[in-house]
């Protein structure tokens, strides 16, 4: 039986309305359902003593009910202080009525389970699972350790843990294909699973989290299997297709260098001598340009532009925002313009004349270079002969998106060329396996003249010294930004507003011009206040991180990021990037809160001592994960279930050595089973 074949509606309980909230988690049959594994556990085993619980512990403990009253404070809760030979620990119900009153009376004898807190006068417990105990009641003790799934609205861990059993009850009867090649020693993903879903309670449930146990190495490793071999296919389908051979660089791309007011440095010369070398190729060019902030990855992206070009081929740029997009629109055009090359400019909100011009003529091959956002995407863009397409911060578009843009340039069995490039350096690691379908190029040399930022840290306690660094910045001319985390103020995160920020510097800055940008203004704002402050119209910008990428303005010369601590460190490394464009010394503040947890702590600590992009990302990996630092918890480009980039770089080895050898017809059951619509195909073709 092909447990990928049998409906979850096959559960007794599962009906339309429960199969539909399983749909939202990508859970449709069985085998789905054994491969959804959980987050994390808790240890329902055993009973602690009362007098044994500690604040953030969750357990099981009983007790029996000494006293309950009702607390008319703010918020009317129920109270009810239950004691053992041990201790005693209060109850609260925030959302009671007369009947959970009755079964609380004292004298009951309860079973708990609950996280520990710190309340007025005793540890506490909101809202605890309870049971009252009676002869012969085992409480809420459980035979294994019990797992927290991943789960969405409606669909609760209970119910999450009853499908769950009722999945692995096929184990008993069918076995589960292995589609892997591994030796006898290795443990079968059938065990594997069975102790990731529902862990004996002797198991040190560290070794499952830290993924040193056997089982999660043996799914670990298939998993890491799959994708490589996910990659391969994406990579082998595009060997087999060809793309516009670009004989030399050509003229066009000669007279762009020497054009040039500078001169490149030799990284840049290298990677565009790598780009010149696969557009020699019939094969479509797959190459991934990784440079630290300030490398000239631009210019390298024109010099590839002007091959193609020169050759008599369009090109596409794509940028995720309008500020990143329109700030190579200005980098093109200074360098396209004056060799009579046509440059175009496609955004989501054009005027209707507007956008019917551009497009009709890209049709037409009148406008040979095209700048735009995803509004490239869309179905009415056509090209007349589509050569190249760029895509800047590729990571934040995943691999689905990146290889659609170039079925606007299918010809038959030919396809575009495509550069990615990312001012996010991507550690070894993680560039192997995430974008093993490209090629990569590194810019590792910064231009001459780059000035070294400053980094310090002060606490928030010193916020005014702070205020009155950026006045004296900007009285001997210099601009300056001021990052904030939030737009308005939340009661979840205590972080500073941006607007609160606008008006408490406005008041601060008597005679400067003091402005907002912030990610819900409309694309028409950003882009205005912008303009005013790279001309030097405003002086002190107050934004929040929408300006992590794209936005150059050599004349700031100080960044002010407040609650640093809430920030990843590559997020941080982008933001301090904005400065340091220009000649003049440059500096970034990073402001943070007091109780820093230890993990903040390096993160300011490794800011502070290094600016070397690809070292911090190293560690930024290695504290925050794959899918963070490469932004697919949203995008979805790429989401390991089980594996860890940093935890099992160990296995990648193994993993690409198993991928050459899984045998080509479990090669689709195999990317099914782990990624499923997750898979990165290439385009339609």
């Amino acid at each position: 039986m092909d447990l990928a074949a049998v409906p979850v509606t096959r559960i007794k309980g599962v009906g339309p309305k429960q199969a539909e909230k399983l749909a939202r988690i990508k859970i449709s049959n069985i085998q789905d359902v054994l491969f959804h594994l959980p987050l994390r556990y808790q240890d329902r085993t055993r009973e602690i003593p009362i007098g044994d619980l500690a604040v953030g512990l969750e357990a099981v403990f009983r007790g029996k009910v000494l006293e309950t009253q009702v607390l008319l404070h703010r918020r009317r809760s129920l109270l009810c202080t239950v004691g053992d030979d041990s201790g005693v620990i209060t109850l609260r119900f925030f959302h009671f009525n007369n009947q959970l009153r009755e079964r609380l009376r004292e004298g009951t004898v309860i079973s708990c389970f609950g996280e520990v807190r710190r309340g007025r006068q005793t540890l506490e417990v909101v809202h605890p699972e309870y049971q009252v105990v009676t002869a012969g009641q085992n409480s809420l003790l459980a035979q294994t350790l019990t797992p927290i799934y991943p789960v969405t609205d409606g669909l609760h861990q209970l119910a999450m843990r009853k499908i769950t059993d009722h999945a692995l009850s096929y184990l008993d009867s069918t076995r589960l294909a292995e589609l892997i090649p591994v030796d006898d020693s290795t443990i079968t993903l059938a065990m594997a699973l069975r102790t990731a879903h529902r862990p004996p309670p002797q198991m040190d449930t560290e070794s499952l989290l830290s993924g040193n146990h056997p089982a999660v190495k043996r799914l670990a490793l298939e998993e890491l299997v799959a994708h490589r071999v996910s990659m391969q296919r994406v990579r082998e389908v595009a060997r087999r297709l060809s793309a516009p051979r670009i004989d030399e660089p050509g003229a066009l791309c000669e007279a762009l260098i020497k054009s040039l007011p500078f001169t490149l440095t030799g990284a840049q010369q290298r990677v565009i001598g790598d780009v010149a070398a696969d557009m020699q190729s019939a094969e479509p060019m797959l190459r991934l340009i990784q440079g630290d902030v300030g490398s000239g990855k631009t210019m390298v992206a024109a010099a590839a532009a002007a091959m193609v070009v020169g050759a008599g081929y369009q090109v596409a740029i794509m940028a995720p925002t309008e500020i990143l997009a329109e700030q190579h629109l200005a980098s093109f055009s200074n360098c396209f313009e004056p060799l009579g090359i046509k440059i175009g400019w496609l955004k989501g909100k054009l005027g209707a004349r507007q956008r019917r011009d551009a497009i009709e003529s890209i049709a037409l091959g009148q406008t040979e270079i095209v700048v735009g956002t995803h509004a490239l995407f869309q179905p009415d863009v056509e090209f007349a002969r589509l050569g190249l397409t760029i895509v800047d911060e590729q990571h934040r578009f995943g691999v689905h998106q990146r290889l659609s843009l170039r079925e606007k340039g299918v010809a038959g069995n030919s396809v575009p060329h495509q550069l990615t490039m990312t001012a996010t350096p991507i550690p070894r690691t993680l560039a192997m396996t995430a974008y093993a379908d490209l090629d990569c190029s590194v810019i590792d040399e910064l231009p001459p003249g780059r000035q070294e930022i400053q980094t310090v840290a002060v606490p928030a306690s010193r916020r005014l010294e702070v205020v009155e660094r950026v006045a004296a910045a900007i009285a001997e001319g210099r601009q300056v930004y001021w990052v904030c985390t939030l737009v308005e103020e939340s009661e979840v995160l205590q972080a500073r507003a941006a607007e609160d920020t606008l008006v408490e510097l406005s008041g601060y800055m008597s005679g400067v011009n003091v402005a907002m940008v912030h990610g819900r203004m409309s694309g028409t704002e950003k882009d205005e206040i912008m303009r005013q402050f790279k001309a030097n119209k405003v002086q002190l910008l107050v934004a929040t991180t929408v300006i992590e990428v794209g936005v150059d303005v050599p004349n700031a010369s100080l960044i002010i990021i407040e609650n640093a601590e809430r920030l990843g460190l590559s997020q941080l490394h982008q933001l301090r990037g904005r400065v340091g464009r220009g000649s003049v010394a440059s500096s970034c503040v990073l402001v943070y809160e007091t109780g820093l947890s230890q993990r903040a702590r390096e993160r300011i600590a490794i800011m502070r001592e290094s600016n070397d992009g690809f070292a911090i990302a190293e560690k930024d990996l290695e504290l925050r994960g794959a899918g963070e630092l490469l932004g697919t918890r949203q995008t979805g480009a790429m989401h390991f279930r089980i594996a860890d980039l940093m935890r099992d770089k160990h296995l990648l080895d193994q993993a690409r050595v198993i991928a050459d050898k899984v045998p080509s017809e479990n090669i689709t059951a195999l990317v099914d089973r782990w990624m499923g619509g997750d898979a990165p195909v290439y385009g339609n073709v």
